[in-house]
């Protein structure tokens, strides 16, 4: 209602403000836009005007917004009153409500709006598409603009909105932006409170998708990935294995190298050099759905050819470890390295490509075990492994994009990422790891 008085205000005494809309996830910023579209289409039925929403996509964000307003005219008793028409328009008399795609390739030229102009997940639309094609459909009539969306990073048109906004605002006293975190919308919803606390205990609040989502706080660009905190709190106590334990469940996570059929026969680690590791952690079940993970074992070879590799890995798969799960970097070269694990292991074996979303959300995922503290390594035992992976960890950095994906990676300069990419795959295995078990209770 806040929200809503403000637009309608705007729109009716044609002052063309902008707006910002910033509402945790599943908050109902979209069941707001609707039932302003549906006031809107109400109001103007016999007089006339155009509304338009644009969303980063068409399917499924768009058609989404389409449906829910249809829904809701029909809710309202306009069943069989209102029209749809090309396919991206809903008519009410002489009222109209356009949707329009926001992405890149999309041909929107030529559309006015003097109503109102709604952004869709303002955050994801590219800021030259929308500067240039959806922003001067507002100009000859001053119509009033919304943003709606929840934060990412700093560089988006969202936070870059909101941050004129809020200038704006201390000027003339004028609310032009809008911020209701999950704590304002769990104060009307028991069943979300309850929800989202269950998400913050298992992502941690400072969590990247959690931070944003819920908490509405943007990321910085780019940053080192794990805290000094985050760093202590992956340190454990327990004692390096060298072989299974009985009863113990166990996973892998095999990053892939490159091979040198000119070096010698190493197993350590060596400065400047990529190499092929494996991570063996133990699955431990917990209360919460998500499993914990002790590290237990990494092994590392520098340049060994990939040929001379498959018996010690197919040893430590299948007898040393009879790991339960393995995750095997199948991109570019690791690609004939999985298939032929696969082959000799069974099912077990599972090929990963690294592809942007993939490695997005191993990303996600690791940083979820490291917030809800689900991730222990061995006790520093003065070894070369436990040295690079300590320093791959600390060197670790990660990249937020505009398209709310994650990079991560240890900057060439600074040396390696293998350990760390394999503790990510690692972590990936143990999530199906673990035999589900069914929950219920007696039958009165």
């Amino acid at each position: 209602m806040e929200v809503a008085r403000a637009v309608f205000d705007s729109i009716l005494h044609r002052k063309g403000l902008t707006f910002s809309v910033e509402i945790a996830r599943q908050g109902g910023k979209n069941e707001l836009s609707a039932h302003i579209e549906v006031l809107l289409l109400t109001m103007f039925i016999a007089k006339g005007g155009t509304s338009i929403k644009c969303s980063p996509t068409f399917k499924p964000q768009t058609l989404i917004s389409m449906n829910r307003l249809r829904d809701r005219l029909d809710d309202f008793g306009y069943d069989g009153i209102w029209q749809a028409e090309f396919g991206y328009i809903i008519r009410l008399g002489a009222a109209r409500q356009v949707f329009l795609s926001a992405d890149e390739s999309s041909n929107v030229v030529g559309h006015t709006a003097d109503l109102l102009l709604e952004v869709d997940e303002s955050q994801d639309i590219n800021q030259d598409k929308y500067s240039k094609e959806f922003r001067p459909m507002a100009s000859s009539t001053n119509a009033t603009t919304i943003h709606y969306g929840t934060t990412w990073d700093d560089s988006t048109l969202l936070e870059q909105t909101k941050q004129l906004n809020l200038e704006l605002e201390k000027q003339d006293g004028i609310k032009r932006h809008f911020r209701y975190p999950w704590e304002e919308v769990a104060r009307h919803n028991p069943g979300y409170a309850a929800f989202v606390e269950a998400e913050r205990l298992r992502l941690g609040d400072d969590h990247p998708l959690f931070r944003t989502q819920y908490r509405l706080l943007p990321l910085p660009a780019s940053g080192r990935l794990f805290s000094r905190p985050q760093l202590a709190q992956i340190l454990g106590t327990h004692t390096r294995l060298r072989s299974r334990q009985p009863g113990a469940v166990y996973v892998a996570g095999i990053d892939i190298a490159g091979q040198d059929e000119q070096l010698d026969d190493i197993i350590l680690i060596r400065p400047q050099r990529d190499s092929t590791v494996v991570t063996i952690a133990e699955v431990v079940r917990t209360e919460n759905k998500e499993p914990s993970l002790k590290i237990v074992e990494h092994y590392a070879w520098v340049g060994r050819p990939h040929h001379e590799l498959y018996p010690s890995l197919v040893d430590l798969i299948k007898t040393t470890w009879n790991c339960a799960r393995v995750l095997c970097d199948a991109t570019g070269i690791g690609e004939p390295v999985a298939s032929f694990l696969q082959k000799a292991c069974g099912a077990r074996v599972q090929p990963f490509k690294f592809t942007q979303s993939s490695k997005s959300q191993l990303g996600f995922d690791l940083i979820a075990a490291v917030n809800s503290n689900r991730l222990k390594c061995y006790a520093g035992d003065g070894s070369p492994e436990f040295a690079e992976f300590q320093l791959e960890l600390e060197k670790a950095r990660s990249h937020y994009r505009t398209n709310q994906t994650i990079n991560f990676f240890v900057d060439p300069s600074e040396g390696h990422d293998d350990y760390l990419m394999s503790l990510a795959l690692c972590i990936k295995a143990a999530q199906d790891a673990l035999p589900r078990v069914a929950t219920g209770s007696q039958r009165a």
